[in-house]
């Protein structure tokens, strides 16, 4: 795998996540309003990632990688969601504090260094977000889809993740004392607003329905 740049990395790894919302090839406009540039600079990178081979492109028609790309994107990944899973676990960082710093280290290029970084961490399967970091080969574990909100009462369950990544929903949950893989006792739904009554850390809690539908459990 060649070096890429910063920037070819972030359309590379752009152009991954936009085309699994996507059955044909992503539009300009779409990687556009993603990276916050203009489609004329998007045009331009496009033509540049064509000619790499990471891509094939046609005007009007969108973007779709190549077996290539989609090796560079997932590396891409790979690293931003180990570094997170570092910054939380090893230097105490909260989990709404990650993303912007990770996004500066998932170009660093040394495949010794992410594969080092991986077994340090023990091999994790999921990011602090309950992301799926991908292993060395580019595979996925597999993922729940299950929130909070699809629990009964009476069921007990453990946090894997958040499916809104946005720091503010993140701050909430930390104030409220949830984290990665505490349990949840379920105790009540509220028929009116379908609000949840649980207990976590010995702390009896009244979760929204919103909280809840953004919370992936296990």
């Amino acid at each position: 795998m060649s070096n890429y740049t910063l920037t070819e990395e972030n359309y590379l790894k752009a152009i991954y996540f936009l085309s699994q919302h996507s059955e044909k090839g992503v539009s300009t406009n779409a990687i556009s309003e993603s990276l916050e540039t203009k489609p004329s600079t998007v045009t331009e990178m496009l033509r540049k990632l064509k000619e790499k081979g990471v891509l094939n492109y046609k005007k009007y028609q969108g973007a779709e990688l190549t077996g290539e790309g989609k090796k560079v994107a997932i590396a891409t990944v790979r690293k931003h969601r180990l570094w997170e899973s570092f910054l939380v676990d090893k230097l105490n960082f909260g989990w709404d504090e990650v993303h912007e710093i990770a996004e500066q280290l998932e170009h660093i290029q040394s495949r010794k260094l992410t594969d080092r970084l991986e077994e340090f961490l023990g091999f994790p399967k999921y990011d602090p977000h309950g992301d799926p970091i991908p292993d060395r080969n580019g595979v996925f574990p597999k993922s729940s889809d299950l929130s909070l909100d699809n629990c009964s009462p009476g069921s007990s369950v453990k946090v894997r993740g958040v499916k809104d990544t946005a720091p503010e929903l993140l701050k909430y949950i930390a104030k409220l004392g949830i984290g990665l893989g505490d349990r949840i006792e379920i105790l009540e739904i509220e028929e009116f607003d379908h609000s949840m009554r649980i207990v976590v850390n010995g702390q009896e809690l009244q979760l929204s329905q919103l909280v809840c539908k953004n919370i992936f459990v296990q």
